[in-house]
């Protein structure tokens, strides 16, 4: 075994002994969010040959104890059709379950499972950065970084589609970079199944199957065969998607796509009370309708008439939500911590916790600002520039909060790691390095006025009292 071999292996088993430390420690952990709640049903309905269905009977009882669902007339008691979430995550806790069953054990099957999957994502960063032709040590930083990063450790904890979407998005660019290396057609169709597959867990994913298509195209050296190897993405990825938005279309009756939650982000991220992030009481409002095409509806009707009745109010919320996206990431932390779940810490233990859940982010992100922006601009790199400015832009428009920066750690890794190690911005250009600070205060300016905003929230979270706020999520 050479040298990349063995880092390779090394880099994944410290990335899955740190991942399994968590799971091991929290056996019997409970699921505590309602996405939780949703994932498991949906899983659990396909484990047992039920088909995509939510709120069976069991479940519908027991959300009917907080929440009043509106019950369609002809309702099944095995559950309702659905196309509000996406098939991919649900399907693979449906897989585990049907291999390590469906008793209260399921949840502990689950995350061994997303740990070893998760610590997939550390050799991927590795790869990744090789084929964007960085540095060797620039490469084993990055998968570094990966391995040990804080929230990533813990994140198999959550039953959250981020355990799938991370290492299909991960490898998704890996095998476009690979098939850019060794021009051959089956490794553009494989990029573009992959690409299907991260559509299917997250369908936020499917627009950037476009400027993939263009990237191949603009940056081939003969046009003709960079449209050829577009295409061949292109084709890949629908052929993969396709046929569950043809189950979605014939569900509704309409043309749908892989999920029909968009009405309802929406109606959340431009709410006359939404500040453009999640909120508890706003996301209420149409959670009761179990009719997902209803749903949608409402909401992009609701949506059109917040826009017309102040659209000056719009720009406001795209900047709010740029915000939100790359804000700290305590906003799990500080809701689990406040329910009372992780018991009552110390002011200083609580302190070194909130420091290794927002320190990494902090220390990296701006790195990242400089790796990108300073020295040679070449067309891998360019990837990475357009998959961060797609993500930052499609959630401006939609809906934002700092859990959906997380699939692009790898890509702040990497390029952090760049910063550090190849020190690009000695060989940049003046407006290369305005463009890098400016880049780095917003940042800064974003984080302090989050501190700011919520300085009564982390005063009383320190407090004796702070594990018992009962905070809203």
């Amino acid at each position: 075994m050479d040298r990349s071999r063995r880092f390779a292996v090394s880099i994944f088993a410290l990335a899955a002994v740190l991942r399994l430390v968590p799971v091991l420690l929290t056996r019997d952990l409970p699921i505590g969010l309602d996405d939780m709640f949703q994932y498991d049903m949906l899983a659990r309905s396909l484990a047992a040959g039920h088909g995509y269905r939510w709120y069976g009977e069991e479940d519908l009882n027991l959300i009917q104890r907080y929440l009043t669902m509106d019950v369609p007339d002809e309702y099944d008691p095995r559950g309702v059709p659905t196309s509000f979430r996406p098939p991919g995550y649900p399907a693979f806790l449906a897989l585990v379950y049907a291999l390590g069953g469906m008793g209260e054990g399921r949840f502990f099957a689950a995350r061994l499972a997303q740990a070893l999957l998760g610590a997939t994502v550390a050799p991927l960063v590795w790869a990744l950065a090789r084929r964007i032709h960085f540095s060797e040590r620039t490469a084993r930083w990055s998968a570094g970084i990966i391995a040990v990063f804080p929230l990533l450790v813990v994140y198999p904890l959550a039953l959250a589609t981020e355990n799938l979407y991370v290492p299909l998005l991960a490898l998704a660019l890996l095998l476009i970079l690979r098939a850019v290396d060794k021009e051959r057609l089956r490794d553009y169709a494989l990029a573009g199944v992959v690409l299907g597959a991260a559509a299917l867990a997250r369908s936020i994913v499917a627009a950037f199957v476009p400027l993939v298509a263009l990237w191949l195209w603009r940056s081939a050296d003969e046009r003709k065969q960079g449209l050829l190897r577009a295409a061949v993405v292109a084709i890949c990825c629908l052929a993969v998607t396709v046929p569950w938005a043809v189950r979605n279309s014939l569900l509704h009756g309409k043309l749908t796509w892989v999920e029909s939650a968009l009405g309802y982000d929406l109606y959340m991220g431009y709410h006359p009370e939404s500040s453009g992030t999640f909120q508890f009481g706003i996301s209420l409002d149409l959670l009761p309708m179990l009719d997902d095409g209803e749903r949608n509806a409402v909401g992009m009707e609701s949506f059109w008439e917040f826009v017309r009745s102040d659209p000056a109010r719009v720009p406001y919320l795209m900047a709010r939500k740029a915000g939100y996206l790359w804000a700290l990431d305590r906003r799990a932390l500080t809701y689990f911590y406040a329910s009372g779940l992780l018991g009552n810490m110390p002011p200083l233990v609580l302190g070194i916790v909130h420091v290794l859940a927002c320190g990494p982010l902090i220390v990296l992100a701006p790195a990242a600002a400089w790796g990108l922006v300073c020295g040679r601009m070449d067309r891998r790199k360019g990837l990475l520039a357009i998959l961060i400015a797609y993500y930052t832009v499609v959630h401006m428009l939609i809906l934002a909060e700092p859990r959906f920066h997380v699939p692009l750690l790898p890509i702040v890794a990497i390029l952090a790691a760049h910063a550090f190690v190849e020190k690009p911005w000695r060989a940049s250009r003046p407006w290369q390095r305005w463009l890098a600070a400016i880049l780095v205060a917003l940042l800064l300016l974003n984080w302090g006025l989050e501190i700011a905003r919520d300085w009564d929230t982390l005063v009383a979270l320190f407090g004796p009292h702070g594990h018992q706020l009962r905070l809203s999520y």
